[in-house]
C-alpha cells in the first residue's frame, strides 16, 4: 500500500523541519491501514516500531510517499516494513524506514488470532 502526505506549515518543528513525530504517526497511521485493508476481520494495536532514525530532513512543501509492504505474520501479529520517499525525487534514497508491528487484540484486548 502507497500513500501521500503534504508537508504542511503546521508539521515543522522550530528550526523549520518536519517535527519527527509528525512523520512517526504518519507511519503507524498508514502502515495501521495496510493491516487494516489486509486483515478486515481484525481490530490492531500498534507494537513497536523497529528502529527509528531520520535519514534525511524535509521541508514544507515536500510531498512525501508512503510505502507499506507486509513482511511477516506470526499467529496474533504482523509487521510492515515502511519506507519514506520524497515524492519529487524519485531516484533518492528513503527519508526514513522501519518496521512496524501490531497484534490483533478483541473488544477486552486479549491477543486474538489472525485468521
Amino acid at each position: 500500500m502507497e500513500t501521500q502526505r503534504l508537508v504542511l506549515p503546521e508539521d515543522l518543528n522550530h528550526l523549520g523541519f518536519l517535527f519527527g513525530g509528525r512523520l512517526l504517526a504518519w507511519v503507524d497511521e498508514a502502515s495501521w491501514i495496510a493491516a487494516s485493508l489486509d486483515y478486515p476481520h481484525c481490530q490492531f494495536v500498534t507494537v513497536g516500531m523497529d528502529k527509528v532514525e531520520f535519514h534525511h530532513s524535509v521541508r514544507q512543501g515536500t510531498i512525501l510517499s508512503i510505502r507499506c509492504e507486509r513482511e511477516r505474520e506470526g499467529t496474533t501479529s504482523v509487521s510492515y516494513r515502511v519506507e519514506v520517499f520524497d515524492r519529487r525525487n524519485p531516484g533518492a534514497s528513503p527519508i526514513f524506514g522501519t518496521l512496524v508491528s501490531y497484534v490483533s487484540v478483541d473488544d477486552t484486548g486479549r491477543k486474538r488470532a489472525l485468521r
